[in-house]
């Protein structure tokens, strides 16, 4: 099928689904289903990141705050997105797509059929729906007006921004002296990563991301990719110097698995020098790291098959690096070690609060 075919039909099921009788309210549906409602006033909150870590931390957050800027990675060059990115020459959608979908506030089918992936069909398959969604829109009205048109559809609570509009490569030198071109590449390399760059070295921050950290009263960076997800949004020209320059307070939360090709081996202490190693020490006010280590044996081999392993807190030498410390049971009782969305944004709120005391 055509992606300006799938456009149309995407947009007539959605004029269709407007004329239906809308849903409850945000805030009582959230007060029904988590007994919680949205804090008052909402703080302004602007999360940098990318991939499945940001949109988890994004799922969370929105049953406090409707103020909230979603920060993009947009190095993405593999899969559906990479696909997209080759063929069509246009920013890479999924991290976009994931985000709005953490952010969405519409019917559960809507949702569905934006994470929807095809299987099967020529030139389809591996591609989601709300990738080709979106492309489709970059199309018709290039790639700003196609994240605020979805953001309509998707009602989400604030904003998803590109953290660039241009459109970048990230490379790496590795410890040995190779240099490895492209996001996807970089954790298959095998080595260790030495340092990052981006190409073209021109490229300048996206002016609404700037204004979301100048604005925001808590900036969080992470969880996500160390180097393919955080640092390479930091090493956008402009991200580095608005966080620098805002009031707000700056939040890092370390991930809470290794990453094979990535942050093997690494403590949250070594998760931390490596950003500051690429941007500068003393960039975040607070760190906040998963100290729940009591994780069933089954998974932690089924993770150690695939070269993961929990981080270590290590947080004397955290606390060394000038830092405050939140260390916290962050993890979710499920099937997949990874952040909670509620346990890690009952900690970013309270952190909200602490500077409310503290200022």
């Amino acid at each position: 099928m055509q992606i300006d075919k799938l456009f149309f039909a995407f947009t007539d099921f959605w004029r269709r689904l407007q004329k239906r009788p809308k849903p409850e309210t945000k805030t009582t549906l959230l007060h029904s289903a988590s007994g919680r409602t949205k804090l008052s006033p909402e703080p302004s909150i602007a999360a940098i990141g990318g991939g499945t870590g940001l949109s988890t931390l994004l799922r969370g957050l929105k049953k406090y705050t409707g103020k909230i800027s979603a920060i993009v990675n947009v190095t993405d060059d593999g899969g559906s997105s990479g696909r997209l990115r080759e063929n069509l020459d246009m920013l890479p959608p999924g991290d976009i797509r994931n985000c709005l979908v953490a952010l969405a506030n519409t019917e559960p089918l809507l949702k569905k059929l934006f994470e929807y992936r095809f299987t099967t069909g020529e030139g389809l398959a591996g591609h989601s729906l709300g990738n080709l969604f979106l492309a489709a829109l970059t199309d018709e009205f290039g790639f700003e007006e196609a994240v605020v048109a979805a953001s309509r559809v998707l009602a989400i609570s604030g904003e998803v921004l590109p953290v660039t509009l241009d459109k970048l490569v990230l490379k790496a030198k590795m410890v040995d002296g190779r240099i490895v071109r492209g996001e996807s590449n970089i954790p298959q390399a095998g080595g260790k990563i030495q340092r990052l760059y981006l190409e073209p070295e021109t490229s300048t921050i996206y002016p609404a991301a700037k204004k979301a950290i100048l604005s925001a009263q808590l900036v969080v960076v992470g969880p996500g990719s160390l180097f393919t997800s955080l640092i390479a949004n930091l090493l956008v020209p402009g991200v580095v110097e608005a966080l620098r320059q805002t009031p707000a307070q700056k939040i890092y939360i370390c991930n809470v698995m290794t990453q094979k090709g990535e942050t093997d081996a690494f403590t949250a202490a070594d998760h931390l020098q490596a950003i500051y190693d690429h941007v500068g020490e003393a960039l975040f006010d607070t760190v906040i790291i998963n100290n729940n280590l009591n994780i069933p044996g089954v998974l932690l081999k089924k993770y150690a098959q695939e070269g993961s392993f929990p981080v270590n807190p290590d947080l004397e030498r955290v606390q060394k690096m000038g830092v405050r410390v939140v260390a916290a049971d962050l993890i979710s009782p499920a099937e997949l070690v990874r952040h909670d969305p509620d346990k890690l944004a009952r900690v970013v709120i309270k952190e909200i609060n602490h500077g409310r005391r503290t200022n």
